[in-house]
């Protein structure tokens, strides 16, 4: 607490390396306050505690900065207000129309899957397998369509099917499997 006080006075002072001085004498406080903050803030915060910090002490302390702390508390109010300052200007900044601020970012799921898009003739010979699974397993053609042409998910299937999500997983297996062996065999037959 006297060094940081010893510290101030320098700073009041006008003595360049003073401020090079006070980061490692408040360090880990600061570091405790910036967590502090974010974890009060919505998932998908892209800020760290450590650049937080870093933002801050060059806010408190950079050369446009004339502020005279008259005490470790009257600092560390201030530098929770400028970690507050600077997670406001980061939603604002992301919030922006030019940024995208209007897009709700979605976590993928695992049975999402992208695949390109299949040249023409592997689409109508899948349409033809698809046509053969619907003869020998009615439900699992019906998930392919659901799953593999309309986007849904194995959840969504299952529950527009009336199944399980256990009872979809497996029809999407089988079907899966059951189209990959007749494809194979169409190609082995060209």
């Amino acid at each position: 607490m006297s060094d940081f006080m010893e510290l101030m006075r320098t700073i009041e002072a006008g003595e360049p390396q003073a401020t090079d001085k006070l980061l490692p004498l408040v360090y880990d406080e600061l570091r405790k306050l910036a967590a502090a903050h974010l974890a009060n803030e919505p998932p998908g915060q892209t800020l760290q505690a450590t650049a937080l910090v870093h933002e801050a002490y060059l806010r408190l302390v950079g050369s446009d900065s004339t502020a005279l702390w008259n005490s470790h508390a009257h600092f560390f109010t201030a530098a929770s207000i400028a970690i507050r300052r600077i997670l406001v200007d980061n939603a604002r900044r992301k919030k922006s129309l030019k940024r995208g601020g209007d897009i709700v970012r979605q976590d993928l799921q695992e049975e999402i899957q992208i695949t390109p898009p299949e040249p023409v003739e592997d689409l109508m010979a899948l349409d033809e397998a698809l046509e053969k699974l619907t003869q020998v397993h009615p439900q699992a053609a019906e998930i392919v369509q659901l799953v593999y042409f309309s986007g849904f998910t194995i959840v969504q299937a299952a529950e527009l099917l009336g199944v399980s999500t256990r009872t979809a997983d497996r029809l999407w297996a089988y079907a899966r499997a059951w189209l990959r062996r007749e494809l194979r065999n169409d190609d082995e037959k060209s």
